[in-house]
């Protein structure tokens, strides 16, 4: 008899495979970043708009990892596209704090699924890290940027910013949650997470 806790090939795939369609949304979302004002709207546009496949995902998590995985594998992306190191801190703490909250929902409850969602969701914050930590050298880094991005980005992107960024992935999360459980609700149904 197979041990039916750990995870198994399927499992991966299904990782594999959200995380690709997730990552997809974020890196659409980041090439707006471009443009200064869409800089802090990662934090928000990413986990509304991340909610719908990733709520999805939830369906096939039945086993403990997979969440903590996927923040792992998101934060190793971010690193390869320059991002720095600190989303792989946040993706691990934000999957494990997701995957202690969804385990005690039995990973049945559809309203531990939106707040595992949320708490996830908080995993981008280490994408700014590096703006918070590094003024200097962040601005340094994108100096072919031009002048103007980089005022405008320090006038948007004060010390203060770092929590409330904070606050919006997890409140966007909740958001990102419910909207995705809307929309999937069928799909909610059928894994018995209604």
């Amino acid at each position: 008899m197979k041990n039916e806790k750990r995870l198994n090939g399927r499992d991966l795939i299904n990782i594999g495979i959200y995380g690709a369609i997730y990552f997809a949304i974020l890196f659409v979302v980041a090439m707006l970043g471009l443009i200064p004002i869409f800089l802090p709207l990662l934090a928000v546009l990413v986990p509304i708009l991340g909610g719908i496949p990733f709520m999805l995902f939830l369906t096939k998590v039945k086993k403990p990892g997979m969440l903590f995985i996927l923040g792992v594998i998101l934060g190793l992306l971010m690193l390869l596209t320059g991002m720095g190191p600190w989303p792989i801190l946040t993706g691990a703490v934000a999957g494990l704090l997701a995957e202690l909250c969804l385990k005690s929902g039995g990973y049945k409850s559809a309203g531990k699924a939106v707040l595992a969602y949320a708490l996830f969701s908080m995993w981008i914050w280490g994408n700014y890290l590096p703006l918070f930590t590094d003024y200097e050298g962040y601005f340094a880094q994108r100096a072919d940027y031009g002048q103007a991005y980089i005022d405008a980005v320090q006038k948007l992107m004060p010390l203060w910013m770092a929590p409330v960024l904070l606050a919006a992935s997890f409140i966007c999360g909740l958001i990102g949650g419910l909207l995705g459980r809307k929309i999937l609700k069928k799909h909610f149904e059928k894994a018995g997470l209604a």
